[in-house]
């Protein structure tokens, strides 16, 4: 519960936006928030090797992974966090498992289906910056007597990194709209906020507007963030003035 004198003082008289009401709306951008970055940092740290990995030579490598990333952007983000909240009551036996106190809260299956998501967005994003890697980085690198892994460490992954920064950006912010899907499995986000300030006050537009309001100031703050770290990422990249 908010409770502040001078929010209390300008809230009064206001029927909907109660300290009350925008302590739900708190609780629901802390969720989101933790829900969103948890996702794309895990599937972050997935990503990189299965975009390795996709890149790979190797059929039976390369192939199992582009299977799983075919799947999962290939179907609704709706459908697999249905199938993870309510599918994993039918495992035999995982009531009685150590995972069942974490699974049967719903957070955490939308973690797993958000971060499988965009895990397979993200291995693909790479691994097309991991590509179109210049052929004469690669062979400069080889020339310096690299071995594969250092090449990948220092040469290919940083450059592939810069190159697939805005694509990145773009999979950031669906992941921060599309995350208002949680809501459905009863998870308090910002849009489940909305929607229980919307059943007491029957106000859908003043109930929406403030939750898509919040939603839009985060991916201004996500849209800064990226211009900024490709301006300085990619400064090399800009033409040089003359003297």
């Amino acid at each position: 519960m908010i409770d502040l004198p001078w929010l209390n003082e300008l809230l009064a008289g206001n029927r909907i936006f109660t300290p009350q009401t925008l302590a739900y709306y708190w609780e629901g951008l802390v969720t989101t928030t933790q829900l969103v970055f948890l996702s794309l940092v895990i599937g972050l740290v997935l990503a990189v090797p299965l975009a390795i990995g996709r890149s790979s030579n190797r059929r039976w490598i390369s192939l199992p992974i582009y299977a799983y990333t075919y799947v999962f952007r290939g179907t609704p983000l709706l459908i697999q966090l249905y199938i993870i909240y309510y599918g994993v009551v039918f495992f035999d036996g995982i009531q009685q498992t150590f995972l069942w106190p974490i699974l049967r809260e719903a957070f955490y299956p939308a973690l797993i289906a958000f971060t499988l998501n965009t895990a397979a967005y993200t291995t693909e994003i790479f691994r097309g910056a991991i590509k179109a890697t210049a052929r004469g980085e690669i062979e400069a690198a080889r020339a310096y007597g690299m071995s594969q892994g250092l090449m990948m460490r220092r040469i290919i992954l940083p450059s592939a990194f810069r190159r697939a920064l805005p694509a990145y950006g773009n999979e950031v912010i669906f992941m921060l709209h599309a995350s208002a899907i949680a809501s459905v499995v009863t998870l308090m986000d910002l849009t489940g906020a909305a929607r229980f300030v919307y059943a007491r006050f029957y106000a859908p537009f003043e109930a929406f507007l403030f939750a898509a309001a919040i939603y839009l100031c985060l991916t201004f703050a996500i849209l800064y963030l990226f211009r900024y770290l490709e301006k300085r990422m990619l400064a090399h990249l800009k033409p040089q003035s003359g003297n």
